[in-house]
């Protein structure tokens, strides 16, 4: 529910915008009004969930979200539209780490862990695509309002589940919340997601896109030194300077950077130069899908036990590379089978290796009264990637693009039928032009993440975890040094 939302309003946005009669420069802020307050609020929320209980933040989180939905289905202005988004992230800020760090804190065993974050990585890979094939769905054959309507039924759903289901989870009694970090971390991340989605709309020159980025970056150096000075801390160094932990992050940063361009431009490619229907565009990704969930499980259960998450990363980066390469090759007179399928495929291969493996690492060996804030970071990874990719990928498209017409147009023909037909063609090459030269700034960012993660990553296999959830004492891995800091309160149960 939570990632689906991020792209599920993307079809929504023209019926609504006709329906509620808001400019196109106000159509953004549907998008960004959630990206906002949900980047910026996540790691705090992944703290508080450490500290009052993480099945409470998540059925609250479930409520919230179900209700601020509700209230953007029934909105009768642009205003009550924007208020009910931003609502909905607020919320999801409370959700998404609270749910990741359920799963982090129920599974010791290797083999149930493995099954379990197989599921959840498929769901978290796959949530964008489905996004895309439900929104072209709900508003075709319903309306744009059932776009947040159907986040009714999925959270009453979880809603029962969780309160039948969930045990009382292990909660630090005792700890305290770093204020000042809370001020500086979402103020930071706000400035940055700000910042890029200025850029998007703008320009990279305007004081509204280089002033909020400069911002948020000394704002989250100064987190980062705050971090290593207080006595409780709101993002301990000892869950991000873990080699296998920090890499599992940048991971998902630089695999949210790339996505964007194969989720957004993939689509404008199928609808624009294609002329494919949305739901007919959201049914070509179901095959993608399919290769998600199959490779998220095969990755947890069959891979990571065996040869740790170190050349799984890597296969995985290399995989969305080659699918980009192949895209790079597209052209007007596309066809499905021949030019999309293929890479479509490869891509969800190569997404179900990274998002599986990443969500399991990066939340891999924290103690509980760290799990909250861990899965946290994940989800903030995520976000913060995608403002990059959405931002920095449409800048590159939109020069590329015309660069290209200012180029190739044509000046003269025998008749003025002639130019503009010639240079409705320049027109199509040109938006044809922008698209690939995406796909090849993709595949340049995937091989780079190629490499990085394979210097940072450590070889080998996980360590196993110690089965001592139960009695809420930290997982311990084998080999490993005492924790320094146990000193902490330690968790005990709701």
């Amino acid at each position: 529910m939570v990632v689906l939302d991020v792209t599920v309003m993307n079809l929504a946005l023209p019926s609504a915008q006709k329906a509620l009669g808001f400019s196109n420069a106000d159509r953004q802020w549907i998008v960004t009004a959630y990206a906002l307050s949900f980047g910026s609020l996540l790691l705090f929320c992944g703290r508080l969930a450490d500290l009052i209980g993480r099945k409470v933040m998540f059925i609250t989180g479930l409520i919230g979200f179900a209700v601020a939905s509700a209230i953007g289905g029934a909105s009768v202005s642009f205003a009550m539209l924007v208020t009910a988004r931003a609502c909905q992230g607020v919320f999801g800020a409370m959700l998404a780490p609270a749910a990741l760090s359920l799963l982090t804190t129920t599974f010791s065993d290797s083999k149930e862990r493995g099954k379990a974050f197989g599921i959840y990585g498929a769901i978290a890979g796959a949530g964008s695509a489905v996004g895309l094939l439900l929104g072209g769905v709900l508003t075709e054959y319903l309306s744009w309002r059932w776009c947040l309507y159907i986040n009714l039924v999925f959270a009453g759903a979880a809603v029962v589940g969780g309160l039948l289901l969930l045990k009382p989870q292990a909660r630090v009694v005792g700890g305290r919340l770093d204020v000042p970090g809370v001020v500086m971390v979402s103020s930071g991340v706000f400035c940055l997601v700000y910042g890029f989605s200025n850029a998007a709309l703008h320009s990279w020159s305007t004081p509204s896109c280089w002033g909020f980025l400069i911002a948020g970056v000394l704002l989250l150096i100064a987190f980062a030194v705050w971090q290593g000075r207080t006595d409780h801390p709101l993002l301990p160094p000892r869950v991000v300077l873990d080699r296998n932990r920090g890499g599992a992050y940048l991971a998902i940063l630089i695999t949210g950077a790339g996505m964007f361009g194969i989720f957004l431009f993939l689509t404008y490619y199928m609808q624009v130069s294609l002329g494919y229907s949305p739901v007919v565009s959201g049914l070509a990704f179901l095959p993608m899908v399919v290769c998600i969930a199959v490779s998220a499980n095969v990755s947890n259960i069959v891979l990571l036990p065996r040869v740790g998450p170190r050349p799984i990363v890597i296969a995985g980066m290399l995989l969305l590379a080659g699918a980009q390469f192949w895209l790079t090759h597209i052209g007007l007179k596309g066809d499905y089978v021949g030019d999309i399928l293929g890479p479509l495929m490869i891509t969800g291969v190569g997404m179900g290796f990274m998002f599986s493996t990443a969500l399991n690492t990066g939340t891999y060996g924290v103690s509980p009264r760290d799990a909250g804030v861990a899965s946290a970071s994940v989800n903030t990874g995520q976000q913060l990637g995608g403002a990059i990719g959405t931002s920095l990928l449409n800048t590159i498209a939109a020069s590329a693009t015309a660069s290209y017409i200012a180029s190739h147009l044509v000046h003269s023909a025998p008749s003025n039928a002639a130019l503009k037909h010639a240079n409705a063609i320049v027109q199509a090459q040109g938006v044809l032009h922008g698209y690939t030269t995406v796909f090849w700034c993709c595949m340049g960012i995937f091989l780079a993440g190629a490499v990085i993660l394979g210097a940072l990553l450590r070889p080998g296999p996980l360590q196993p975890l110690a089965r001592d959830t139960q009695d809420g004492a930290a997982p311990a891995t084998a080999g490993a040094a005492p924790d320094a800091e146990s000193a902490e309160p330690v968790p005990t149960p709701e």
